[in-house]
């Protein structure tokens, strides 16, 4: 389920059984590396409606939780936790966040919830038969990780 309300009157009749919020960690700058900046933001939205496509019935994807390349990633983290602090008080038993910024995996260990990274893949030069196929790669290894998460 999207966060639209279309999908939130699902979510209210079905609400046992939605156990798990994502959510899309996206970097936003105007400086440095803007296109690599773009880039992942635009990887990360990709696959998440993705996963949101796979997973429908089982989880709610959240907004993304966009931060400045800028912002100290202390106070990024604490902002985060307090959205999954919220989530848990709400009765969401997972949270997944997708990222393909590295530099989470220096907190990983600090968020209240669970951090798949994924190295962003350049779709912009890629032919569109081509990018689904490697797209669909990814769903394999991230369906993988999901049913993990949701097995501890």
């Amino acid at each position: 389920m999207k966060w639209v309300t279309k999908d939130m009157d699902v979510y209210i009749q079905a609400k046992e059984y939605v156990d798990t919020a994502v959510i899309p960690l996206i970097p936003v700058s105007l400086e440095g590396n803007l296109k690599n900046t773009v880039s992942m933001g635009e990887f990360i939205t990709i696959l998440s409606n993705e996963v949101e496509r796979q997973f429908k019935g089982r989880i709610i994807l959240f907004p993304a939780f966009t931060y400045s390349n800028g912002e100290e990633l202390e106070m990024a983290k604490a902002r985060l936790n307090q959205w999954t602090s919220d989530l848990n008080s709400s009765g969401m038993k997972h949270t997944i966040f997708i990222t393909s910024d590295s530099s989470w995996k220096q907190v990983e260990s600090d968020l209240n919830g669970s951090l798949i990274w994924l190295p962003t893949l350049p779709l912009e030069y890629v032919e569109e038969k081509y990018k689904q196929t490697m797209l669909q790669d990814q769903m394999k290894q991230l369906v993988t990780l999901f049913t993990n998460i949701w097995q501890k």
